[in-house]
Parts: C-alpha cells; sequence; structure tokens
C-alpha cells in the first residue's frame, strides 16, 4: 500500500497515494470532494465538454482502495456529488456500483457547499460526525482540534531534479488535516494560497499523492 504514516491527534493514519486517508484502528476510509456528476453538471450548465466518464473513474480509484483496505466503514467528506442534481442523474450502473460499495459497510455522506442536503442513496447524511479524538466535516473551522476536513482540493509543489513537481496534497498540522480532491475532474488550490496559509500552522506538512507519496514541510 502506498501511504504515509502519520500521527494525529494521538491516532494512527494513513495518507494513500490515491488521496484517500486510512485509519486502521477504526477500519476506516475516508475520501473528499468526489465532485460526482462534474460532467454532466457542466453540460446542463452550457459548459465545456468533457468526456463523461469521470463517475466511472472515480468509483473505480475508490473500490480499489476499498479493495485493498478492506475498510468497514466509508466517511465521504462532502461535495460528493458536483450539485444535488447531478446525484440525481447518476446513470444506473454508476448508481448500482455505489450500492455495491455500501453493501456490508457503514456509510456516511458529510453534506457539502455542492450537496447541502440528503441525497437519494443509501447511507446516512450528516452534517458532521465524530469519533474518538477525530472530528469529520467538509469546511475547516477556526479553533478546531482532531479536525478532518476537505473543500479546499489543496495541491502542493515539490521541486525535483530541477523542475517543479505540482500534485494534490494532504495538509497537516497538530490541529487539522485537510484532505485532496479525491474526484477525477476536479481542480486544486495551491498551498501558498493566503486562505490555506492562514488556516495551517507555520510547521504545517504537506503529503504529496501519487505512485510515491511524500511528505514535505509545506509550501507557503
Amino acid at each position: 500500500m502506498n501511504a504515509v504514516e502519520i500521527t494525529f491527534a494521538g491516532q494512527s493514519l494513513r495518507a494513500l497515494g490515491s488521496g484517500a486517508l486510512w485509519w486502521p484502528d477504526q477500519s476506516l476510509l475516508c475520501v473528499s470532494d468526489l465532485h460526482l456528476g462534474k460532467s454532466e453538471r457542466m453540460a446542463r450548465r452550457g459548459g465545456p465538454a468533457l468526456p463523461p466518464y469521470d463517475n466511472r473513474d472515480t468509483l473505480n480509484r475508490l473500490a480499489d482502495d476499498l479493495a485493498s483496505t478492506g475498510a468497514t466503514t466509508v466517511i465521504c467528506l462532502g461535495d460528493s456529488f458536483d450539485d444535488l442534481q447531478a446525484s440525481q442523474s447518476l446513470e444506473t450502473a454508476d448508481r448500482l456500483q455505489i450500492t455495491a460499495l455500501q453493501a456490508g459497510r457503514q456509510w456516511i455522506w458529510i453534506e457539502g457547499n455542492h450537496d447541502p442536503g440528503p441525497v437519494e442513496l443509501g447511507g446516512a447524511h450528516l452534517a458532521e460526525w465524530s469519533c474518538d479524538t477525530l472530528v469529520f466535516r467538509h469546511i475547516a473551522q477556526a479553533g478546531a482540534q482532531g479536525e478532518i476536513s476537505g473543500h479546499y482540493h489543496p495541491k502542493a509543489q515539490l521541486r525535483a531534479k530541477g523542475r517543479a513537481i505540482t500534485r494534490p496534497a494532504f495538509l497537516v498540522d497538530a490541529h487539522r488535516l485537510i484532505l485532496p480532491a479525491y474526484g477525477t475532474y476536479t481542480g486544486g488550490l495551491r498551498s501558498h494560497e493566503a486562505v490555506l496559509t492562514d488556516l495551517m500552522a507555520v510547521d504545517a506538512r504537506a503529503i504529496l499523492t501519487g505512485p510515491h507519496p511524500q511528505i514535505i514541510p509545506m509550501p507557503r
């Protein structure tokens, strides 16, 4: 398993190269910002046409992470759908795949700003969820402790062999952990942007995703 092991709020976690977060002690897999239905939503609103394969790719990668970890609890950390209509417009094959992934698992949809309410799929639908020392929500809050969130789609840049490499990244300090976007067609916000440097402590670290995830000081 390609992962970086970290200790956060007293818990042993693994930041996977896929962008998912694995909590072995709770058999819990957390993903954020799937943005399922983005290609459909953009076409519906007159935007540029994108190949309509994002749902399949995102769900297949999630299936791989569930198979490799054996997770029995799944937290989808908000903006799982590009909007509420996108959740209602899922193709039958995508809906059936989600149902298959949910079978035998506790599945929690956290509400996001793109999908602020229950969707017509199984699982629990919550504004936030707490377990042990951790709280899971979509958007980071001031003064939070042990907070795991998403929303910002963070990316970080690393210079290697004379060239810059930019990848989706986890951002972590003593009090909060922000996940990268998991969805196939999601963009990102670089870690040096003010909203992220203001949120994260000066000693925050970034974990770059990919086949060989790497932890570095958070670029500012």
